[in-house]
């Protein structure tokens, strides 16, 4: 018989219709639903939050990293019931707040409420409690027949049933006639650490080619610690007319970290190819090479809570701590 945890934090899953809408609820259901699945475990249901997981925020994430880790030693496997819309950012903050779990802590969650007749619900369920009696460590989510390494999760669709895609990795595992299979592994340092120390004050900016780069002056003044651009491409930052590299260079003057990604979702960016890349290195920008926008604006926040060195910053960001990216760099 195997002990496994499952944390409630919401979310559409235990959502009921309320006034027109949905808004989510107890947990109750949860252990009815994984008992019929398996009745051969033994689960506990620790109810930690009722939101809907918009409302999920740096707080909850900090509290929510602190329940699975006192519990690391007591469980054969952590799973997380969680809202779709930001799964994918709780998913990656905590690959790096808890690093190389020796358990699988396994987050999940539904399109439709547990009790609607066609709910997808209690499949999503059966994989969660799958992963969570593999044995493998790390932070995982699973959804859809399909196990994704939690730094890698992008949600890439709003209502369909395959809501998650796994971002420039393979999934960890699928789930066929032939049962749980592992398929790809993540590559990581494999170090078990736990830092629940993240700063906050981090923006995303996403460019387009009308944008004013007087928005980086209003950020410096609203006094951000770190920015993270989704860049065009391979890597590429506007310099002629709408200059944002010399805006840039202000932030980094002032040791304030500036990541970017690309704004396109599979494959990694290279600041090595074009001139408009180069530039944006040259003046000290971090790459964040395949990277999700999710796993780079998460990283940015754990990272800097752990040191203000820009070059300690940068060093984390050549490092692969737990498969956000392909190798260190």
């Amino acid at each position: 018989m195997a002990n496994i945890l499952v944390i409630t934090t919401g979310g559409t899953i235990t959502s009921v219709l309320k006034d027109k809408t949905l808004k989510p609820n107890s947990s109750n259901i949860i252990k009815e639903a994984l008992n019929n699945i398996d009745s051969s475990n033994n689960y506990t249901i620790l109810d930690l939050f009722i939101l809907d997981s918009t409302n999920m925020q740096p707080e909850e994430w900090q509290q929510l990293a602190l329940k699975i880790y006192i519990n690391l030693n007591s469980y054969d496997g952590i799973i997380v019931t969680h809202g779709t819309d930001t799964m994918a950012y709780t998913t990656s903050i905590i690959s790096y707040i808890i690093q190389n779990p020796p358990i699988p802590v396994v987050f999940t969650g539904s399109q439709l409420p547990i009790y609607d007749k066609l709910t997808d619900a209690y499949s999503n369920l059966r994989y969660a409690l799958a992963m969570s009696l593999s044995k493998i460590g790390g932070i995982f989510l699973a959804f859809n027949r399909k196990i994704i390494l939690g730094c890698r999760a992008v949600k890439v669709r709003t209502s369909s049933f395959h809501a998650f895609e796994s971002i420039n990795l393979e999934n960890v595992c699928s789930i066929d006639a032939r049962g749980l299979r592992v398929l790809k592994l993540p590559e990581t340092n494999g170090k078990f650490y736990y830092s629940n120390k993240i700063e906050t004050n981090v923006f995303l900016l996403k460019l387009t080619p009308n944008m004013d780069p007087k928005i980086i002056d209003c950020l410096l003044n609203f006094g951000i610690k770190g920015l993270v651009i989704e860049a065009y491409g391979a890597g590429g930052i506007s310099f002629m007319r709408r200059n944002f590299l010399m805006y840039l260079d202000k932030l980094i003057k002032k040791n304030i970290p500036v990541c970017v990604c690309s704004q396109c979702l599979y494959e990694e960016s290279n600041f090595n190819i074009y001139e408009v890349g180069k530039k944006a290195l040259d003046i000290g920008v971090i790459e964040a090479f395949d990277m999700t926008s999710e796993a780079c604006i998460t990283k940015l926040m754990w990272v800097l809570g752990q040191t203000n060195d820009i070059n300690e910053i940068k060093k984390y960001f050549k490092t692969n701590l737990v498969g956000e990216i392909k190798n260190e760099r």
